[in-house]
């Protein structure tokens, strides 16, 4: 589903209504809920056959206490080094085509400037370069994966 028609969903769902809204297409599934004061909070995108949904938890309003952690939460340790976050949702891919050498490797000397992986967004392929120089450390995101803006994709020391 591209970006434009995603886009106009959301708006119909928060300027209607509707509290929820799911529709299922050739390419995947799409869900939008919508929480209090008309603004849409969950919003996932699933390829057809694949049914891992993960609700968001939202910030309690002010005067309410906030839910406790799930016991079951592991805590996850800091990293240690400069993490190269995605600077765009899309998909990641560690090789500019199916077979290629990946740009980098765990362990691999970089400099400021390398192209170190692609993400892909709306059919373009980004090419992400390093913005510091130093050795991979860390590869934090499979090959293929989903990623979000923000996400750590690297970690270089």
């Amino acid at each position: 589903m591209d970006m434009r028609k995603l886009k106009t969903l959301v708006d119909l769902v928060s300027e209607s209504n509707i509290s929820e809204l799911e529709i299922t297409e050739a390419e995947g599934k799409v869900r939008i809920v919508k929480a209090g004061y008309g603004v849409p909070t969950t919003m996932m995108m699933q390829p057809a056959g694949q049914m891992m949904m993960a609700p968001q938890q939202q910030a309690a309003p002010a005067g309410e206490a906030a839910p406790a952690a799930a016991p079951a939460a592991e805590p996850v340790a800091a990293p240690t080094g400069h993490v190269v976050k995605s600077p765009m949702v899309g998909t990641f891919y560690r090789s500019a085509s199916p077979g290629s050498k990946p740009f980098a490797e765990v362990g691999a000397a970089i400099k400021e400037g390398d192209p170190i992986c692609i993400v892909e967004a709306m059919k373009i392929m980004n090419e992400i370069e390093a913005d510091m120089s130093g050795t991979v450390s860390k590869i934090l995101v499979e090959n293929g994966q989903a990623v979000e803006f923000g996400q750590p994709l690297f970690i270089i020391e």
